[in-house]
């Protein structure tokens, strides 16, 4: 068993990311098994649910022409247009039915402000607005995460750079996470949370 000051953090695990999804990534899935035995380890479980209104910024339905995987710019900066995904209440938002879900000591849903998109679990993407996540691991006495879960290189990536930012010390079980990798998108990711001091495992 971890110690109650490592928190797992089980980032997105949803059936919009899942094969057959609609941003499904690629082999999403095949994580589940691996995460499931990881929330038997943690004494401190959280996991984010991506939980967008339907009129969201982000998607590219709701801008004129747009396709989706374009960049536009929105007030807080470049924002990809994803296909709508984990719209509230749906079952593509729903948690992969095979996640242990009763496992966790908290549920975070991310995304719900229709003018921001959310990549990361601890801030919107204008990176000042807070989830609450810092607040609830600090009140814990955590002091380091542990991430997995869906995408890599975008809310595992973006997660853990901020996790570092704030204090905590950071590792990503690349094994139990899958990317979208959208024009090199992983590598990258990859060097940036090494190079921000967050540990590959």
């Amino acid at each position: 068993m971890r110690p109650e000051t490592d928190a797992l953090v089980v980032i997105d695990v949803q059936n919009d990311f899942c094969p057959g999804g609609a941003l499904a990534v690629a082999g999403g899935d095949e994580i589940i098994p691996e995460v499931n035995a990881l929330l038997e380890e943690f004494q401190v479980r959280v996991l984010t649910q991506d939980w967008h209104p339907s009129d969201h910024s982000s998607f590219a339905d709701n801008h004129d022409g747009a396709a989706p995987f374009s960049l536009t710019e929105m007030p807080y900066g470049p924002q990809v247009l994803w296909p709508a995904h984990c719209v509230q209440g749906t079952p593509g938002a729903a948690f992969h039915s095979q996640l242990r879900t009763d496992r966790a000591d908290l549920i975070l849903r991310k995304g719900f402000r229709a003018k921001i998109d959310s990549y990361s679990a601890f801030f919107e993407n204008d990176r000042q607005t807070p989830t609450g996540l810092e607040g609830y691991l600090r009140a814990r006495e955590v002091t380091h995460v542990t991430l997995v879960g869906l995408a890599t290189d975008f809310c595992v990536a973006y997660s853990a750079m901020d996790a570092v930012k704030l204090g905590f010390g950071v590792t990503v079980i690349e094994s139990a996470c899958r990317a979208i990798d959208l024009d090199g998108s992983l590598a990258s990711q990859l060097t940036a949370m090494t190079d921000a001091g967050v540990v590959l495992a």
